[in-house]
Parts: C-alpha cells; sequence; structure tokens
C-alpha cells in the first residue's frame, strides 16, 4: 500500500509499466455534464472497483487489478487496509442508489466471514491474504504476521458500517473484530504502537509508529478501544515525539503545523480521514483542519511551480501522491517527484480543495477522458512527460476518492464514524477538543 517515504514499507511489487492502454470508448465524445452529475459518475464507477471487481469467493478487495502483477496471483491477492476503504463506501453506495441496503448486508456478511476465518495476530491482520487459502501472503520477508496501519483502516470502515447498518448480527460481529485487536500488544511494553508483530519475526521489523503521515487513525483507534486501550502517553511520547512531531513548515506562503518538507504524499491527509472528521479536531499539536488544507494547497502550489518543468502539470493537473508510476510504485511527493499525477490525489482532497479539485476533474474527465477513464474510474496514474498511462487501479487508491468526495458532499463517513462513543472516548482521552 502507499506507505510514508521514510516508513519502510512502499516496496509494493511493481506493476507492468505499458503505453496508454486502449480505451475501447476512444474517439467518442464526451458528454457534458454538471458537477453533480460528474461527481455521481465518478464515485459511482469509482465503487465498482470494490462491488464488481471484489475478490469472488470473500467479499474483500484485490490489491490491484493487473492479473499479472504479482506473478499471475492477483486475482487472489486480497488487501486489508483497501478493503477498509471500500467498506466506508458502502452507506454512501445505498444512500446514493447503488446497491440496496439489503445487496450491501449480504456482501459485508461474506467479508465478516472471511475475516472471521483467517489467521490474525493477537487480533491485528495482516496486510495481504491469499483469498484461495485464507492465508497470510508475505507483504516482505519479516512482514509475515499483523500490520496495525493497515488492521486500522479495516477497522475504520468496519466501524463505518457498523454506525450504519442497523442489523444486530452485523453489529455484534463487527464489534467482535474491533475488540479482539490488541493494539497493547503492538507496545512491545514500550510508549509507542509499532507497526508489525510477526509469530516468526517477533517484533523485528522494528518500525515505530510515529507522525507525521498516514497513521493518526492507528492512534485514535488504539485509544478508543475499550478491550485493549492504549493510555496517552503512548500517543504523546510516540507518535508525537513528545512534542517535536510540530514543525510549522512555511512553503508558497502557507504554515503547515506537521509533516516533512512539502508535507509528503497527499495521502497523508487522505487515509486516516475517510472516518475521522478534521473539521473540529484539534489538539495540542495541530489544528487537522487547517494541517490537511495546508498541505493540499502546498501540493497545488507546487504542481503549478512544476520546478522540474514537466510536462502536463498545471492547475489543472495536479496532485502527488503514492501510485504507480512508469518506475513501479512509488511515493510520489515534491521531494520525490517523477512527473507523474495520480488522479487520487487532487479527487480525494474535495473537502479541502472543492474548486481545484474539480478543475482537475473535469481535465481529466473531459480533456483526458480517451486515455484515463476506464472501467472502474481513472486509471491509477499517468505523466505525459513519460508518455506513460497506468493500465489498472489499485483499492488503496480507489476508494480515498469515493469515501472523501462523499465527505464533501455529505460528510456521511464523518458523521458516521464520529458517531461512535468509543471514538469519542478515545479522542478525548488523548486531548484532542
Amino acid at each position: 500500500m502507499g506507505c510514508s517515504s521514510d516508513s519502510g514499507t512502499d516496496s509494493v511489487p511493481e506493476g507492468p509499466a505499458t503505453e496508454v492502454p486502449d480505451n475501447e470508448e476512444a474517439g467518442e465524445e464526451v458528454p457534458s455534464l454538471s458537477d453533480e452529475e460528474l461527481l455521481d459518475l465518478v464515485q459511482e464507477t469509482t465503487f465498482n472497483y470494490f462491488w464488481d471487481f471484489a475478490e469472488p469467493v470473500s467479499g474483500m478487495a484485490r490489491e490491484r487489478s493487473q492479473d499479472d502483477a504479482y506473478g499471475g496471483q492477483s486475482p487472489n491477492l486480497v488487501t486489508t487496509g483497501g478493503t477498509g476503504f471500500g467498506l466506508a463506501t458502502f452507506p454512501a453506495a445505498v444512500e446514493r442508489g447503488w446497491i440496496t441496503k439489503s445487496e450491501a448486508v449480504t456482501r459485508l456478511e461474506k467479508v465478516l466471514d472471511f475475516l472471521e476465518s483467517v489467521p490474525t495476530y493477537h487480533g491485528a491482520y495482516s496486510h495481504w491474504y491469499l483469498a484461495s487459502t485464507g492465508q497470510t501472503r508475505p507483504f516482505s520477508q519479516m512482514d509475515d504476521g499483523g500490520d496495525l496501519v493497515e488492521t486500522a483502516f479495516l477497522i475504520q470502515g468496519l466501524l463505518i458500517c457498523r454506525a450504519y447498518f442497523d442489523e444486530n448480527d452485523i453489529r455484534s460481529r463487527i464489534t467482535e473484530i474491533w475488540e479482539n485487536v490488541e493494539w497493547t500488544w503492538y507496545t512491545n511494553g514500550k510508549d509507542v504502537l509499532y507497526w508489525h508483530w510477526s509469530p516468526n519475526y517477533d517484533f523485528q521489523m522494528n518500525l515505530p509508529i510515529k507522525g507525521w503521515n498516514e497513521a493518526l487513525i492507528t492512534y485514535v483507534l488504539a485509544a478508543s478501544s475499550p478491550t485493549y486501550s492504549i493510555e496517552k502517553e503512548v500517543y504523546k511520547s510516540g507518535w508525537a515525539s513528545n512534542g517535536n512531531i510540530r514543525r510549522n513548515r512555511l512553503h508558497y506562503s502557507i504554515n503547515m503545523p506537521l509533516g516533512p518538507l512539502f508535507g509528503g504524499p497527499l495521502f497523508f491527509s487522505h487515509y486516516s480521514f475517510i472516518g475521522l472528521d478534521p473539521r473540529n479536531l484539534q489538539d495540542e499539536y495541530a489544528n487537522y483542519w487547517e494541517q490537511n488544507t495546508a498541505h493540499t494547497l502546498i501540493n497545488y502550489e507546487y504542481s503549478v511551480d512544476n520546478p522540474k518543468n514537466y510536462e502536463g502539470y498545471g492547475e489543472d493537473s495536479w496532485g502527488l501522491t503514492a501510485s504507480d508510476s512508469h518506475e513501479g510504485y512509488a511515493a510520489h511527493s515534491p521531494t520525490n517527484d517523477l512527473g507523474v499525477i495520480t488522479p487520487t490525489a487532487a479527487l480525494s482532497s474535495f473537502p479541502y480543495s472543492p474548486e481545484k479539485s474539480m478543475t482537475a476533474l473535469r481535465h481529466f474527465y473531459e480533456d483526458k477522458h480517451d486515455e484515463l477513464w476506464g472501467e472502474y474510474g481513472f486509471y491509477d496514474a499517468f505523466s505525459e512527460e513519460h508518455d506513460w498511462v497506468s493500465d489498472g487501479w489499485l483499492a488503496i487508491d480507489q476508494g480515498p476518492i469515493v469515501a472523501m468526495i462523499e465527505n464533501y458532499r455529505s460528510q456521511l463517513l464523518w458523521d458516521l464514524f464520529m458517531s461512535n462513543q468509543e471514538i469519542k472516548d478515545g479522542l478525548e482521552k488523548l486531548g484532542f477538543l
């Protein structure tokens, strides 16, 4: 999945780099759509990645669409975090009429059947599973056990569903999965959470989860757990590095409280905020609406400034985040700029930059329709500089598009997640206002 560039976990196997894919609609006139019609179309088409293209046995989200990206195993390779992103959008799918509530419940039950049957590691899930066997597929040699951040993305989606669907059986099954995660185990007796634990390698991966990156949701859930709750000191000393998380960097006259130079890849402002509502979220380290908005605008201004003079960057074509590229998977950012624009970057930023995101959306859909638009929405990434377009889709890039556009339009996912009493208690415990 897309992980912070200094996390050591962005070595995802490369998908095949191809030339611009053929599009069956190439040459057809693109219909003129209103903003609302276009948002409807993009959300529903992108959601179909998690619905029509879901792995059929488990109901889980496939890691990616390219059949040969993992030595022929990708049709059975399912992703925990990507599934969480997809599940988070089920309420929006029902509310907007893409699927019925009954269909959503049936699919959710299938996913829960799978999640209840696979190996877990002190309650945490692996990054990947093979749906055909229900066994863990190692993400790397020592990453063959629990992945706490992927688990957090899954739990975030499940809690959104628990708040929406009123079936008692669904709610009780989700609650059991949620309460089984031993967040305190992943401290290894220290005041920090660790990303990985393996029954074969213990904590040898030795990757503490420290901010700022995509993993704020992990600490919020760990503090909110009714069974294995961490103390505030773990958040303060671990995630926030005793206050050293604050950077107050200034780029393009925009102050950004947290994060690396230029803010890092844009998924930092997306993954945790599929459920966490940043609009009134503040602790002693940052106001998270200001943080995410600043991060987005700095990423936009960098793309417009385009210091490397790449072809195709501008006010209508912007957004650097983790995705496929002409060189394989990479965590694109202003400090790791390979000339690749990733549609999920601008589209998942709709809550923070609605006008700029809409400008990008219209450019991607109207001007680059023949190259970029496919069965499940926009292909993962493209580079005019290198005359390259991805030939498929990634779950972790698809999910935030649907979810964050919905949060922009109706705030539905934010409202559902934040309605969970455990989350309210956890945020209060950590000192959020």
